[in-house]
């Protein structure tokens, strides 16, 4: 029977996002260095962008670096920068094989120079591809999203681009870093962990989560198939009753 046999293809998440998590963990119940356990990552990234893409999820965006990751040690932190730069380096095929467009969010100026110009160059190689758009958060936190998204609006109030009374959703949307994207539908975390770590705040307001005791480098297929198959279950109200929904 395909693991796939479940999962109702006319009601997958459009837009899903992973906290991945569990790299270092891994590798110390293994003995080895936390860089061991971020490089085994990689290969998870791989199994479910191309699985996402397959099954016609539209969106799925990645938490890969956030900002408060950069108070982490050093070595750990230019291992991450070396390893997303080999990723992207070597990804770049397999996201023009499943027509995957890449795009990113996050204070990317924070990034090394090496990093962005590797970033900016798959990005633009990947730009008319149409199948999924893989977002990866980088150097992102919700709170920065939030704040800077206040700080501009607050600029075109002050020139009189817009008034106070035009700040509605819409306006609060169009100013986040994630201007192009549909909501979060589906948020799963791995590692057993049930915290939202500063990821997408205003954007998940209405998500279904999905936590699993997985390590994110032992993340594969039926994992995400069982993640999809709990949504799928659940009866999303937004705020109404059941009876309103039916």
């Amino acid at each position: 029977m395909s693991l796939t046999e479940n999962i109702n293809k006319d009601n997958l998440p459009k837009h899903l996002a992973i906290i991945m998590d569990g790299n270092g963990r891994w590798a110390k119940q293994k003995g080895m260095l936390r860089a061991f356990g971020h490089e085994k990552g990689t290969k998870s990234v791989r199994v479910v962008v191309e699985e996402c893409a397959k099954l016609g999820i539209e969106n799925l965006t990645l938490y890969a670096f956030s900002t408060e990751n950069w108070n982490r040690p050093k070595l750990e932190v230019d291992t991450l920068m070396k390893l997303l730069i080999s990723s992207l380096k070597g990804e770049l095929k397999t996201l023009q094989n499943n027509d995957i467009r890449l795009n990113s969010i996050g204070n990317l100026d924070n990034l090394p120079a090496s990093v962005k110009k590797e970033l900016t160059e798959v990005i633009a190689k990947t730009k008319d591809n149409k199948r999924m758009t893989l977002t990866l958060a980088l150097s992102y936190g919700s709170r920065e999203e939030i704040i800077t998204a206040v700080k501009n609006i607050s600029d075109k109030v002050k020139n009189n681009i817009i008034s106070t009374t035009d700040i509605d959703e819409s306006i609060i949307n169009q100013h986040l870093y994630t201007h192009n994207l549909p909501d979060v539908d589906l948020v799963i975390r791995t590692s057993g962990e049930h915290r939202i770590s500063n990821f997408l705040l205003w954007q998940i307001a209405y998500a279904e989560f999905y936590f699993t005791d997985v390590l994110w480098p032992d993340f594969r297929e039926k994992d995400l198939y069982d993640a999809i198959i709990s949504y799928q279950k659940r009866e999303r109200r937004f705020g109404k009753t059941s009876e309103q929904i039916k």
